[in-house]
C-alpha cells in the first residue's frame, strides 16, 4: 500500500485551515495543524511530516523566524503562504530555507501543483536522479552531456555547474544569491547582472526561444525556477 504523505499547515486564520484540510484531504494527503509557531514545532518533533505549508503572519512568532528551526530538525520541503506581497520577504524565506512560496489570496490548482512539486522533489533529491529530460532537453548529469533535440550542446564548465543546480531543484525557485552562492561562491553572491549574464547564455543554448524561455524561468525579483517537465507539473 503506497505511503499517504502527512502535510503540517501552520496557519492562524480558522477559515484558511479549513479551506486547506479540506482541499488536501479530498486529495489525499494526511492533514496535521498549527495555529502558531510552539504548536507547528511540537507536531514536527512528533509527526515528522512530509511538507510543511507555513504562514508567515503567525500570533507568537514571525514566520521567517521560524523556517530556520523547522530547517534545524526536518528537511521536509517548506511552502511559504503569505499576504505579503513584497519581494525581499518571498526572498528571504527561500534564502532562510522555504522551498517555494504563494501569496494571498491563492487558487487551489496553483496550491496543488506547487506542493506536489515540493514533494516531487524532496524525493528525487534523494536520489539524485542522473538524467533530466523534459521535451528536447535531456542533462545527464554523470557524463556532464546536455542535447537538444538530439544534437550535443556545448557548454562552459560554470554554465553546467548552473545548470546541474537547476536540474537538482528542478520546480523549485532557487533566489538570485542561492545561486550565486553555491556556484560562484559567498563573495559573489550580490553580483546578480553577473547571473543573469549565465542565465541569459543558457537560454541562448537551451531554449527553443531565449526570448520565450520555456524551460529556465524568470521568477520577478526573485530568482529562477527550472520548469518540471510536462508530465510532472500538474
Amino acid at each position: 500500500m503506497a505511503k499517504t504523505d502527512t502535510v503540517l499547515v501552520v496557519d492562524d486564520e480558522p477559515p484558511i485551515r479549513r479551506f486547506l484540510r479540506t482541499s488536501l484531504t479530498a486529495s489525499g494527503y494526511r492533514i496535521l495543524e498549527a495555529e502558531d509557531a510552539a504548536g507547528a514545532m511540537r507536531s514536527l518533533s512528533a509527526e515528522k511530516p512530509d511538507l510543511v505549508i507555513l504562514d508567515l503572519g503567525l500570533p507568537d512568532r514571525n514566520g521567517l523566524a521560524l523556517i530556520p528551526e523547522i530547517r534545524r530538525i526536518s528537511m521536509a520541503p517548506i511552502l511559504v503562504l503569505s499576504a505579503r506581497h513584497d519581494e525581499r520577504s518571498k526572498v528571504e524565506a527561500l534564502d532562510l530555507g522555504a522551498d517555494d512560496y504563494v501569496s494571498k489570496p491563492f487558487g487551489v490548482d496553483e496550491l496543488m501543483a506547487r506542493l506536489r512539486a515540493a514533494l516531487r522533489h524532496a524525493f528525487q533529491a534523494q536520489g539524485e536522479l542522473p538524467v533530466f529530460s523534459s521535451g528536447e532537453l535531456t542533462v545527464d548529469l554523470v557524463r556532464r552531456h546536455v542535447t537538444r533535440g538530439g544534437q550535443d550542446v556545448k557548454l562552459s564548465p560554470k554554465e553546467f555547474d548552473l545548470l546541474r543546480h537547476l536540474v537538482l531543484h528542478a520546480g523549485k525557485v532557487l533566489t538570485h544569491r542561492q545561486l550565486l552562492r553555491e556556484i560562484w561562491g559567498p563573495a559573489q553572491q550580490d553580483e546578480v547582472q553577473y547571473l543573469r549574464v549565465f542565465i541569459r547564455g543558457l537560454r541562448q543554448k537551451l531554449e527553443p526561444d531565449p526570448t520565450r524561455p520555456t524551460h529556465i524561468l524568470t521568477e520577478l525579483g526573485v530568482g529562477y525556477r527550472l520548469q518540471l517537465p510536462p508530465d510532472q507539473r500538474v
